[in-house]
């Protein structure tokens, strides 16, 4: 009898151990299994090597070159025009480069790196688009250069696409070195400007380099990674098919790295938006409320991102404007220029 006691509880010891310990098993995988990263993204998790991320980026050098002149073009109303080149990674890169007439202040002329949105790069020219926004600045005393990106016009290399890929971002980091050694330049008064796709690269090339003293956006894609995968949806399809390594980076990324929510370590650490505390210089955002191509919540989300890092930023919109802000462009372009004037 006392054997057979014994025996009994023994059993329901057992199964009174194997409850407690089976439940919450169950429950963390039920409640945390969906938030965890698959097995075979975990390396991806504090991938900092993957050249995407801004720490791997930061470790890299960015010599540029000497811009060199290739060519004349016809002069703008108080400036000349140039087809300049200089070199990125071993490519020729060209760029449409702008410089006053004027006397040359002491310090040299400050200078605006213009970075144009997405133009389907076999369709691009170097003196085609945004020659009216180069030439406001032109005429107000500064050098600008709008640099083509590998693929574009004549330039050397693959377009690849900005976002999947540190082609273009590496272009305009080399397109600063460059112009700085241009002979008449103020190295110390070096501004970006940039348009869509171009904000994007503004604001990479912000937290990345400290010799850049203030960035413009309109219309920037200054969203973080998780915002470019989850809250971007454009209406227009782009005009021609993109390369096709340009097409595959999200579904690249997601299926060796998890989805954002699954894996925000990785995403996080390609985002310009999570090292805002590094940028280089204050912010002005323009953003059209009828915008189709950008969400205008890219540019608010970003603003509120500035001012939570303790960083100066302004935030324009314009009721009803367009991804170009053509309703608008007088005012922008006077609110950009007072911009450069305040902190170059």
């Amino acid at each position: 009898m006392k054997v057979f006691l014994l025996i009994l509880l023994a059993v329901i010891a057992t199964a009174l151990i194997y409850s407690y310990k089976k439940e919450p098993f169950l429950n963390f995988s039920n409640d945390k299994q969906a938030n965890m990263p698959q097995e075979n993204n975990l390396d991806g998790v504090l991938d900092t090597d993957n050249p995407l991320s801004i720490e791997a980026l930061g470790k890299m050098s960015f010599p540029g070159s000497e811009l060199k002149i290739e060519e004349t073009l016809e002069s703008g109303a108080n400036y000349n025009r140039y087809r300049a080149s200089y070199k990125s990674e071993g490519l020729t890169i060209y760029g449409l480069l702008t410089v006053p007439v004027t006397e040359k202040p002491s310090s040299g002329f400050p200078i605006i790196i213009f970075n144009h949105g997405y133009i389907p790069p076999k369709e691009y020219q170097t003196t085609e688009r945004y020659v009216a926004y180069q030439d406001a600045f032109a005429r107000d005393g500064y050098i600008t250069f709008k640099s083509d990106y590998r693929g574009h016009g004549k330039s050397e290399g693959d377009a690849t696409g900005g976002y999947g890929s540190n082609g273009y971002t590496i272009d305009v980091l080399n397109a600063v070195s460059s112009v700085k050694k241009y002979p008449g330049v103020n190295p110390d008064k070096i501004g970006l400007w940039g348009h869509s796709l171009g904000g994007y690269l503004t604001l990479r090339n912000m937290v990345i380099r400290k010799d850049i003293k203030a960035g413009v956006i309109w219309s920037g894609v200054v969203g973080s990674y998780e915002d470019l995968l989850n809250n971007w949806r454009r209406r227009q399809p782009s005009p021609q098919p993109l390369p096709s390594g340009a097409r595959r980076w999200r579904q690249e990324l997601v299926d060796k790295y998890g989805e954002p929510q699954n894996n925000p370590e990785f995403w996080n650490s390609i985002s310009a938006n999570s090292f805002l505390k590094d940028i280089s210089g204050p912010l002005q955002l323009h953003h059209g409320t009828a915008d189709t191509s950008v969400p205008l919540l890219f540019s608010q989300n970003l603003e509120n991102q500035m001012k939570e890092a303790g960083r100066e930023v302004e935030l324009f919109e314009y009721a009803g404007n367009d991804h170009n802000l053509s309703h608008s462009f007088s005012q922008s372009i006077h609110h950009s220029i007072y911009f450069f004037k305040k902190h170059l």
